[in-house]
């Protein structure tokens, strides 16, 4: 069997440069660019990693586990203290011995790089140049295709960190230390505290016996003060419906002035005895407010007039000045406050006058009260509204108070959450004014509030008055008072009283009755059995010295107007003159 030379593959027309794809000059030389642009990538990517590696922030390495080094960077150099990787790549040539600190550290991150394949973040030490450790954390990968043992590592020097932990661990232990320290001190400062403890139990007991007889007494001095209250307000009411009764008179000038005095006499020991019953109940923060939607152009309209009389007895002009506004209050104790400060305006006023007026501002309401009166000097106007305070000095003239109508201002004015402000000019005049937020403001009423002209209009001429009371000084007192207003006075002690003069055939007009009468009776009891007697709903209201929450809540809930005593005759006029407009 004959086998070809190669020479004999000439006359196939193939030759070797065909079987190495270079059979022709045109086709090498279209490889050839491809080849070279390759080429050139290859080399970049090679320079890019190349710089990576020399310029590296940690320490990276390439290495025989059974020898040394077989390449690193400058920062791994530097870890160890040398001045470049050559001198480090020269110097260290056995791992083991060389660069590791405890060769049985080593030994055992070898045998795990041998069974994992790779460690990571392991903190050991490495020996430097000049023989001292370093601390670093190593992460070593196993590279088995350059060889059994070759492994790459990266380097970070974490010395500043352990540092930093055994500094900490060492202020660890002195704080556990002085903890003990501490410990010990608190425990003989308890054993001392202790016995403190004990003597101050004792004590404790001995003061809630002691805080418990006087809450006991205070109690006591509550309801003693109530029941005196009441007992002291039916004869000084009686007084002072007589004494108004005289003052409506025509009397000598001696007499008059007589009058006058035991007047302003009467008033100062009802607003003193007033005073006092509301300041005991804010002190025991027993007066809490009980809101209900109140008509403001009403209530000033009801004070205008109540204070009218004020005015002209004093020889002062009185304005008042409203706006349709409805506002979620307490009906009593806003009246008690504005009633103080026009009380105040005119006690303090000689010439000139006092402005009652309401005003929008942009996020509140003002009720102001201004007056013509002697001021007051500006370092005085936080004091005024402390207890006891007198704006007047002692013997300056004037009505003298005992100093707690702008005290319970204050007070009052806090519990509705209302602010008030005073601005004042000695000679001059003041202007208090309290504030009330938006938020309580609501819908403005629809109806017209009847003008205190117009209610002086209707008047009480021939308006018949049934007066029930059962304190003889009372009824005759009353009875006095609005006769003389013009008034016909149907007088009984009692409500059979009252059922009898029915029975006469007398019919009243308005219902005044007294609210606790005799045999645990009351005025509410007695103007329903009027009003079922007449088979109409009579105009009524209660005149009684009880001035605790419980009544009041009582009658509002009855729809009935009350009026405490001692009873001022300008709020008994409008009073009076607000029935008379509910008749007509």
């Amino acid at each position: 069997m004959s086998t070809k030379k190669p020479s004999d593959l000439l006359g196939t027309g193939y030759d070797v440069g065909d079987l190495l794809g270079l059979s022709s000059q045109s086709v090498r030389k279209n490889y050839y660019p491809a080849l070279q642009e390759r080429l050139e990538e290859l080399e970049q990517e090679r320079n890019r990693y190349k710089w990576l590696f020399e310029n590296a922030l940690h320490g990276v390495f390439q290495a025989n586990l059974r020898g040394g080094f077989l390449a690193s960077n400058l920062a791994m150099a530097r870890i160890c203290g040398y001045d470049d990787p050559q001198q480090l790549q020269a110097s260290v040539i056995r791992l083991r011995e060389q660069l590791f600190c405890s060769a049985a550290e080593f030994d055992t991150m070898r045998q795990e790089l041998l069974d994992c394949g790779s460690l990571s973040a392991r903190e050991t030490r490495f020996r430097r140049a000049d023989q001292t450790p370093v601390h670093v954390a190593v992460t070593l990968l196993r590279r088995p295709d350059l060889g059994p043992e070759v492994v790459e590592a990266f380097v970070a020097d974490i010395s500043e960190r352990v540092q930093s932990r055994q500094k900490l661990e060492q202020m660890n232990a002195e704080l556990e230390k002085r903890v003990e320290e501490r410990t010990e001190a608190l425990h003989n400062a308890n054993v001392d505290l202790r016995y403190q403890i004990e003597e101050r139990e004792k004590i404790e007991q001995e003061l809630k016996v002691a805080v418990d007889a006087a809450t006991e007494a205070n109690r006591g001095k509550d309801k003693y003060l109530a029941a005196a209250s009441h007992d002291l307000l039916q004869p000084l009411n009686a007084a002072r419906l007589m004494i108004s009764a005289l003052q409506d008179s025509t009397l000598p000038e001696a007499e008059e002035r007589m009058v006058n005095q035991v007047h302003r006499a009467l008033e100062g020991a009802e607003d003193l005895l007033a005073d006092l019953l509301d300041i005991s109940k804010l002190d025991q923060q027993a007066m809490k407010p009980d809101l209900t939607f109140l008509d403001l152009a009403e209530l000033l309209t009801g004070l205008g007039e109540e204070f009218q009389a004020v005015a002209a007895n004093a020889g002062l002009k009185f304005r008042v000045r409203t706006l349709p506004v409805i506002v979620q209050t307490d009906h009593r104790m806003l009246t008690r406050v504005l009633r103080n400060l026009l009380s105040n305006a005119f006690r303090y006023t000689r010439e000139g006058g006092v402005v009652l007026s309401l005003r929008r501002r942009r996020d509140r309401l003002a009720i102001e009260v201004w007056d013509s009166g002697i001021g007051i000097e500006e370092h005085k106007l936080q004091d005024i509204f402390t207890e006891f305070h007198q704006l007047l000095p002692q013997n300056g003239g004037g009505r003298q108070g005992v100093g707690l109508g702008l005290a319970i201002v204050d007070r009052m004015v806090r519990i509705l959450d209302y602010g008030i402000d005073v601005v004042s000019r000695p000679g001059r005049g003041s202007r208090f004014a309290v504030s009330i937020p938006l938020s309580q403001v609501h819908h403005e009423p629809q109806r017209q509030t009847p003008t205190p002209a117009a209610m002086a209009a209707s008047g009480f001429d021939e308006a018949r008055v049934l007066v029930i009371d059962n304190e003889p000084a009372v009824l005759e007192s009353m009875t006095a008072v609005l006769e003389r207003w013009g008034c016909v006075v149907l007088a009984a002690a009692s409500e059979a009283d009252a059922l009898t003069l029915l029975g006469d055939g007398l019919e009243p007009d308005i219902i005044l009755a007294d609210y606790h009468l005799d045999n645990d009776r009351t005025g509410c009891e007695a103007i329903y059995a009027v009003r079922r007697f007449l088979n109409r709903d009579v105009p009524a209201a209660i005149i009684t010295a009880d001035r605790s929450d419980e009544t009041r809540n009582l009658m509002r809930t009855q729809y009935l107007p009350i009026l405490n005593k001692p009873i001022k005759p300008n709020r008994l006029r409008a009073l009076l003159a607000s029935l008379t407009s509910s008749v007509a």
